[in-house]
């Protein structure tokens, strides 16, 4: 189901068009990055078109809600909803990904190996605020940790990621070095019934 163009939620519905013929035009990753980050900085530059369903935090943990699914899965939009201090483990995302800070704000620590069986900071953290766009991706710096900036407020951030990022097989990291495989899946699980503002395959 396609959203109305006279609401908000039509803002939505023109990035998700827009980077589906980016994703047909494009195959150089550093430009796909670039040109996909404008998209994404333009529809993060408005913060009135997230269902409020999509914006509810969790008190127990951050929320990874999937608000698109490209068709050929060669891309996916997720909102992350996080609750007042919450944050990520240290981990991976093994392809490239794009976030756009919407509301609140929220810091990035980028982590590298120092030996075989060490991992530390590498160098300082990234705040990221409302209508900034950061990237990650094995090609640039693909490990961090991400916390909501506040101790006090939600923050919510969209993130965009070239593949579908709830299955695929990743990596937890500790700070020793040890790494463990995950799958994030969604929350919730996503289905095309839900509101408009979803484009469904």
């Amino acid at each position: 189901m396609r959203a109305d163009h006279s609401h908000p939620g039509s803002r939505f519905v023109d990035f998700v068009h827009g980077f589906g013929a980016l994703a047909d035009a494009e195959t150089d990753e550093a430009r796909l990055r670039a040109q996909g980050g404008a998209l994404l900085r333009e529809l993060v530059s408005h913060d009135d078109w997230l269902a409020p369903d999509d914006a509810r935090p969790d008190p127990q943990r951050y929320r990874q809600n999937l608000l698109h699914l490209d068709p050929a899965r060669r891309f996916s939009v997720v909102a992350f909803v996080w609750g007042p201090g919450q944050q990520t483990p240290i981990h991976d995302h093994t392809v490239w990904g794009l976030i756009g800070m919407l509301r609140g704000a929220e810091t990035s620590q980028g982590y590298r190996f120092a030996g075989a069986t060490k991992m530390v900071e590498d160098g300082p953290p990234t705040l990221i605020r409302p209508g900034q766009v950061a990237a990650v991706g094995p090609r640039i710096g693909d490990v961090h940790r991400v916390r909501n900036a506040f101790d006090d407020r939600v923050s919510i951030s969209i993130h965009v990621y070239g593949g579908d990022i709830g299955a695929l097989s990743r990596s937890l990291y500790l700070e020793d070095g040890t790494r463990q495989p995950f799958v994030s899946g969604y929350s919730p699980p996503w289905t095309p019934t839900v509101p408009s503002h979803r484009i469904a395959p």
